[in-house]
């Protein structure tokens, strides 16, 4: 898999999500927002190690029912997936360590 940089239309329903299989990482925010930007070359860092995730960028916003299931408030959210089960989560992560972690979490393989 690669790092997503552009973001699908439209977002997955939660059922879909829910039937991954394997690692994915969700990655709630928007095009907008600050704070996302700002961690775009940390998710592009710490993702360069990880090719075998599945990455997936969800605009939200109000009114979009992913991020709602998810019960996002902050952007960017990162949800860390093992088999669409949430292990691990980041909001506004403000290094790569932090997103190394969710990511470490869900690259283990289930026992």
């Amino acid at each position: 898999m690669a790092l997503q940089t552009s973001t699908p239309q439209p977002e997955p329903a939660r059922e879909e999500v829910d039937a991954l299989a394997g690692p994915a990482l969700l990655e709630f925010g928007t095009s907008w927002c600050g704070h996302c930007r700002a961690a775009q070359p940390l998710i592009a860092s710490a993702f360069a190690g990880h090719p075998q995730v599945r990455h997936i960028r969800i605009e939200d916003g109000s009114g979009r029912p992913l991020g709602r299931s998810f019960g996002v408030k902050l952007w960017p959210t990162l949800v860390f997936l093992r088999d669409g089960q949430e292990r691990a989560r980041a909001v506004r992560p403000r290094s790569v360590a932090a997103i190394e972690a969710g990511l470490a979490e869900i690259d283990r393989t289930p026992a």
